[in-house]
């Protein structure tokens, strides 16, 4: 952002919940807590994923990305936000901004993306069995979350530069507790019609275009399924998909009341109430989520509490 009217200036000051301080000594216990479970469930399915081998499939090599995935959403955001409701000095760098913002606006495409790409991987391992290993080769898998990551940060590269060139003429409190494009956008001194479009637009290629593809993964999922005359062969099938489905729904759920609407229209207490969520709570619920819910993961889970003593043994 142009640093125009304010020769001084070095940064932003996040109010965060500022108004209500009380509400923020209680709120940087609960957020270290989330944290801290968040990056054991998450780390744990990561090295689950990488010493088991059972766990050697595709679906699982998509889960490990999108719990690292959320551990980088959780870290690039948590540090700031504690350190800024424990203290008075609820200030960052520019650049510090910057990074914050690039940061989130890359992960949050990359989720949207790798959320399609598991959708694509389970209508393979239902509706194509006979030939899902040929279908999801390493290379194939390799090649789909690449283009999750390339396309979630070069869309941030585009959105964080057209959001950090607004000029500010001055302003730099930003009513949130972290970087975000709508509560930059509120600083700008001048007409953010364009940003506001684009952040729409680019909402719905990130949000609407997965979500469909999504939705018509398992239609056919669910096509396929019901043919099958074994309740017990339904309940598996549908069973290898019920974790998933349930975090496409938090997730979508949570960005589309977010970003689905024009900024202007954003009520600011919702819209940070939605963000702690999409960046606390549902990197937190995806590892429960699917370790709760999956049989695989908890076996593997079980083989490694069973080989650790063994280990140390040896």
């Amino acid at each position: 952002m142009e640093r125009a009217n304010d020769s001084t200036f070095s940064g932003f000051i996040l109010l965060g919940f500022s108004n209500r301080p009380q509400l923020e000594t209680a709120l940087s216990v609960l957020i270290l807590i989330i944290y801290f479970l968040s990056f054991l469930g998450n780390g744990t399915i990561i090295l689950l994923s990488l010493v088991d081998s059972h766990l050697h499939t595709p679906m699982y090599f998509f889960l490990s990305n999108l719990s690292f995935m959320d551990l980088c959403l959780t870290t690039c955001t948590v540090p700031q936000t504690v350190a800024n409701f424990k203290g008075k000095d609820k200030s960052i760098t520019y650049g510090g901004c910057v990074t914050q913002l690039f940061i989130a606006l890359g992960l949050g495409g990359v989720e949207c993306v790798l959320l399609s790409v598991m959708a694509y991987d389970r209508y393979a391992a239902v509706c194509r069995p006979l030939h899902y290993m040929l279908i999801m080769h390493p290379q194939l898998c390799s090649q789909l979350v690449a283009t999750a990551w390339l396309t979630g940060f070069g869309s941030s590269i585009v959105q964080t530069a057209l959001t950090m060139t607004l000029p500010l003429c001055g302003k730099n409190q930003v009513d949130h507790f972290f970087c975000e494009v709508p509560a930059m956008l509120k600083l700008a001194c001048t007409n953010t019609s364009i940003n506001e479009a684009e952040l729409f637009a680019v909402s719905v290629l990130f949000l609407v275009v997965p979500l469909s593809l999504i939705l018509v993964s398992y239609g056919h999922i669910t096509h396929a399924v019901l043919k099958i005359k074994s309740a017990q062969g339904r309940h598996k099938a549908f069973g290898t998909c019920g974790s998933h489905s349930m975090v496409v729904t938090v997730f979508f759920g949570t960005l589309i009341s977010m970003y689905l609407q024009l900024p202007s229209s954003y009520s600011q207490d919702v819209n940070k109430s939605m963000a702690l969520f999409y960046t606390l709570v549902t990197p937190l619920l995806n590892p429960l989520i699917y370790t709760l819910r999956n049989n695989e993961v908890k076996g593997a889970l079980r083989r490694l509490v069973r080989r650790t003593p063994d280990l140390r043994q040896s």
